[in-house]
């Protein structure tokens, strides 16, 4: 098992490697010294030539892999920033290995809110070793003397003048049909801001995001937010059609048109007249449907099958894939065309891990859904959640997003025996996770469609969108996020790969 040591650099590791003797060799020289370790991941928030002068001294004393990550605060003491950085650094460093480490967090270095967000993510997420170091006492483990539990950890990235921001940056005000998506990340903010702004017009929209991310939630809170609330909202599973049936499914058909349509039907779209249809999974649609779709939206008029005159339809289309599209028109899978004409918005919906501080309220919001309409139904007891158990479910990955942890918690209730879920219990409910994303990416079989271009503009597109989104757009931090020296190459990057600066 890889050991692993997370760290900030303090300023009296700085010293040390500067050869000042008090110093002595610094928390960290201490700790290599006394423990031993496989890689250390450092982070400072110092100048970046002082944080390259430790790094070679501490290479002279360390045989492992040593990682430095610069981190930008706007002050030491900025425990958001803390938090998010470290959770930030720790998801880059796991490559898939989360069951084959161990994490050690180092308190002594760095500010008291540095080392109350290491204490806070080993009690909550990561289960990590604490430990400290000083000249008198050496190197040793931290038993905290009370259990901090995430049942009743403080919301340190709570900000109260968030409304007093929105207000100032003349956003529009909060539509309540969006309330019933649960977030507080600055990812998900922005992203139900931007729907907000786009549900209002009569435009079509492009829904991209992994599979359980709430596709469809956020479609319906957008009808409900535009002009057509009161009108129809028709979802469709595109994956789910039989290819022979699509056209007939989407736009109808006459009595007799072919073997077995033995009366009239309206079809989707006509359902749809004057409101809006979803059209789930869009990237599962068949090439010649995809032509007759593109017909529909270029005339606004469906001719069922078996007729020969056009019909007007008024139809708003949201579309949804867990696809990225543009990589499906490049094969050829997907009209360009069409795809244009889908995506004169498009909206990414990020994964639940890449949603910092969302975690523990979908957990809330979907308990308290089991217990208030599906328990009953189940004959199932109201169930409250120890705090173990809660921190079981802060430090999964959650692959399968909001709809995986649904499922976990109901099939948690159902294995419980008493009014609480225990740790046991969320044990057996949780399904094994799928290969990581990486062994997806490596392990793909060569020749065929196999084409290595588009794989890496899809692994270079979906880091430079997420440093882009998590910096609200500042190309200087963006570019440290990436590992790239300045924002001018960075710059170059986005344009390589047609990623959109938005500044």
């Amino acid at each position: 098992m890889e050991q692993v040591l997370f760290t900030w650099i303090g300023r009296t590791d700085l010293n040390a490697a500067a050869g000042e003797t008090p110093a002595g060799l610094g928390p960290i020289g201490q700790a290599i010294e006394q423990l031993n370790f496989d890689r250390i991941e450092l982070l400072s928030n110092y100048p970046p030539e002082q944080n390259k002068n430790y790094l070679a001294w501490l290479r002279r004393r360390f045989a492992g892999k040593t990682i430095l990550h610069n981190i930008a605060l706007s002050s030491p003491t900025a425990f958001g920033e803390i938090y998010q950085s470290a959770v930030e650094v720790i998801r880059q460093s796991d490559g898939g290995r989360s069951k084959d480490r161990k994490m050690t967090f180092h308190l002594s270095p760095g500010t008291p809110a540095m080392a109350s967000i290491w204490i806070i993510l080993a009690k909550t997420r990561y289960g990590a070793e604490l430990i400290e170091s000083s000249p008198q006492g050496g190197v040793r483990t931290v038993s905290i003397p009370f259990e901090i539990s995430a049942e009743f950890l403080p919301d340190l990235l709570a900000k109260p003048d968030d409304e007093l921001k929105r207000l100032s940056a003349g956003a529009p005000p909060d539509s309540p049909v969006f309330t019933d998506i649960i977030h507080r990340s600055a990812p998900m903010k922005q992203l139900i801001e931007h729907a907000r702004r786009i549900a209002v017009h009569n435009v079509p929209v492009l829904i991209e995001g992994e599979s359980g991310t709430g596709k469809e939630l956020l479609a319906r809170a957008i009808h409900r937010a535009s002009p057509r609330a009161g009108k129809p909202f028709i979802a469709v599973n595109c994956g789910a059609i039989p290819q022979h049936l699509v056209e007939s499914e989407l736009f109808g058909h006459k009595r007799g048109a072919f073997t077995g349509a033995t009366h009239d039907r309206k079809g989707h779209f006509a359902n749809a007249d004057g409101g809006a249809i979803f059209l789930d999974e869009i990237g599962e649609l068949p090439l010649p449907a995809q032509v007759a779709l593109l017909r529909v939206l270029q005339q606004k008029e469906i001719t069922p099958i078996g007729e020969s005159r056009g019909r007007p339809v008024d139809v708003r289309v949201i579309s949804a894939t867990n696809r990225h599209l543009l990589d499906e028109v490049v094969k050829g899978k997907f009209r360009e065309d069409l795809f244009y004409r889908l995506a004169v918005f498009v909206l990414h919906i990020p994964a639940v891990r890449d949603r910092p501080g969302d975690l523990g309220l979908l957990i809330d919001h979907v308990l308290d859904q089991l217990n208030s309409e599906s328990a009953p139904g189940l004959g199932i007891a109201r169930k409250r959640l120890a705090p173990n158990a809660r921190n079981l479910l802060l430090q999964h990955s959650w692959p399968g997003n909001v709809r995986e942890l649904h499922n976990t918690l109901l099939r948690a209730a159902v294995l419980s025996t008493g009014e609480r879920i225990s740790e046991t219990d969320l044990r057996m409910a949780i399904l094994p996770t799928p290969a990581a994303a990486v062994e997806r990416i490596l392990n793909r079989p060569l020749g065929d469609d196999f084409d290595l271009p588009a794989l890496l503009a899809q692994v270079a597109r979906h880091y430079l969108e997420r440093a882009m989104r998590e910096t609200g757009n500042n190309k200087s931090r963006a570019a440290r996020l990436v590992g790239l020296p300045n924002y001018q190459t960075l710059s170059n990057w986005l344009h390589k790969y047609k990623v959109e600066s938005g500044t």
